[in-house]
């Protein structure tokens, strides 16, 4: 089973000083909209989201469909078969994809530490 491309989401209180933060780390602006509380930062192919308001916690991210790029891959596992095959392995989700659709979805899960997954399939 193939997730996509992985990234953080990280819940922030103050958005320009997150993002400060992370460019001294070297990572630059890579997407996003900061005037509205959100950027993706990168450095190399290590992806980190930064998101102020829009959620609680911090979020382990994947994206099928995508490189770490945010470019489109040929051949990826459709977010409605992760799903299946999440439930058949008793694998309970907080959020289910409609699979009578196709195209952009999500699911979301916890971890057995309650950590939130977000398989956010966006092609």
């Amino acid at each position: 089973m193939e997730l996509g491309a992985f990234s953080i989401s990280l819940a922030v209180r103050d958005l320009p000083v997150s993002q400060a933060f992370y460019e001294k780390l070297g990572f630059t602006l890579f997407g996003g909209e900061p005037a509205n509380g959100w950027a993706i930062m990168k450095a190399g192919t290590t992806v980190v989201g930064l998101f102020h308001g829009m959620f609680e916690g911090n979020i382990l991210t994947f994206n099928p469909g995508w490189d770490s790029d945010a470019q489109p891959v040929s051949v990826f596992t459709d977010v409605r078969s992760i799903q299946q095959r999440l439930r058949a392995d008793g694998i309970a989700l907080l959020t289910a994809a409609d699979e009578g659709t196709a195209g952009p979805a999500s699911i979301t899960l916890e971890d057995p530490d309650g950590n939130v997954i977000l398989i956010d399939q966006h092609i």
